[in-house]
Formats: structure tokens, C-alpha cells, sequence
């Protein structure tokens, strides 16, 4: 996995931008239908609903929504990302390219997104991050012919979830470092805020809470 941190502008402004790049053992045809079809997208991500088209609108369950711009398949996909009320249009966009890599393929994942200061003081990239981390690892599960067991409490509970989620964390603030020159314990500070949201204390039951 490659991680960047760097910087962009929106029409809602200037904007934050994380690139994720990870090689699978899979055609690019291959992984551009588990990132596209309906059908595969639950197995290891979430289930995704709308007008599935350049110019309709989707939902992902219990999660983002926004629109579909570019779908150029097997190569490039665009969407717009909101998580609230929000115009995801104009402060959030998700870019997603496939190209070949040897005997496999290729995945770019670049998300920019006007972020708010106080936001990115606390958190840094891994806000986002992390999450992308984890979906990224759920596709290469997929495309392996596996995937992550039980219900979503029981992966966040999972001593190996923790521990990638952790270790994402620290490589995110890694990149931050890398890109914005930040002090030792500015950095640090966002990581362990990062760590403490994906990383919640278990209780008594060993469930994360």
C-alpha cells in the first residue's frame, strides 16, 4: 500500500487530497467489476443503491451519497462523496483508476474534499484514511475468494481489524509528516485522535465500544 497527502481546490474551495495505491493478483477487468457491480460491491464493502449510471445518483448503506460523473470502464470512475446535507458536489469527489501492473492490476483511490480546519487539526488524513485502508483491504480479501466474518461489531472487535487500523493510523500520520513537515508531536496528536475513533476501548463483553 502507498499513501500521499497533499492539496487541491473544489468549486466549494481549497480542498485536502489522500491517494491510496494497492497492486492485486486480478485482472483489471476483474477488479473494475467488484468495484462496479452491484452485486459484488456488498461482499466486501457495502451495499450500494440508486441509478447506477454517468449522471444518476447512489447511496451506500449507512454511509456516503452523491453522483456519478465519469464511469469509464475498466479505467476510471468518479464520484461525488457526502456524508451530510450538505452538496457533496461542490466539497467532496472520489476518484477511482485501474491500470495494469504486471500480472495484475493496479488501483489508484484519490479522495479530495474541503475539509474543516478544525477537523483536520484533530484528525489529519486518517480521518479518511483509515476507512479507505480498510476498504481496500476488504476488496483484495474479495478478490482472493475470502473476506472479513461475522457482523460489523464482531470485525471492529477483531484483534487483527485493531491491529491494521492501528498500524493504518500511524502510516497515515507517516504521510502527513512526509508531505506537510509537521512537528514530531503534531503529528502524534492526530494519529492517537485517529487511533482512539477506530480503535475504541472494548467492554466487558469484548465488543468495541
Amino acid at each position: 500500500m502507498q499513501r500521499a497527502v497533499g492539496s487541491g481546490t473544489l468549486p466549494a474551495g481549497e480542498a485536502r487530497v489522500v491517494t491510496l495505491s494497492r497492486t492485486y493478483p486480478a485482472a483489471v477487468e476483474d477488479v473494475w467489476d467488484a468495484v462496479t457491480n452491484p452485486e459484488r460491491l456488498p461482499r466486501w464493502f457495502l451495499p450500494v443503491t440508486g441509478e447506477l449510471r454517468v449522471g444518476g445518483s447512489y447511496q451506500v448503506e449507512g454511509n456516503a451519497s452523491g453522483e456519478i460523473r465519469v464511469c469509464d470502464a475498466p479505467r476510471h470512475l468518479q464520484v461525488t462523496w457526502g456524508m451530510g446535507p450538505q452538496g457533496p458536489e461542490d466539497s467532496s469527489v472520489v476518484d477511482v483508476r485501474l491500470e495494469p501492473a504486471g500480472d495484475g492490476s493496479r488501483l489508484t483511490l484519490e479522495h479530495t474534499a474541503v475539509t474543516p480546519p478544525e477537523m483536520w487539526d484533530q484528525f489529519g488524513p486518517g480521518a479518511v484514511g483509515v476507512g479507505w485502508d480498510g476498504a481496500l483491504l476488504g476488496l483484495a480479501l474479495h478478490l482472493g475468494g475470502g473476506g472479513l466474518p461475522g457482523t460489523p461489531e464482531e470485525v471492529a472487535a477483531d484483534p487483527a481489524v485493531r491491529a491494521f487500523n492501528t498500524a493504518s493510523s500511524e502510516a497515515w500520520g507517516a504521510a502527513l509528516a512526509a508531505s506537510d513537515g509537521l512537528d514530531a508531536e503534531t503529528v502524534a496528536a492526530r494519529v492517537a485522535a485517529t487511533t482512539a475513533f477506530y480503535v475504541p476501548p472494548l467492554d466487558g463483553d469484548g465488543a468495541a465500544g
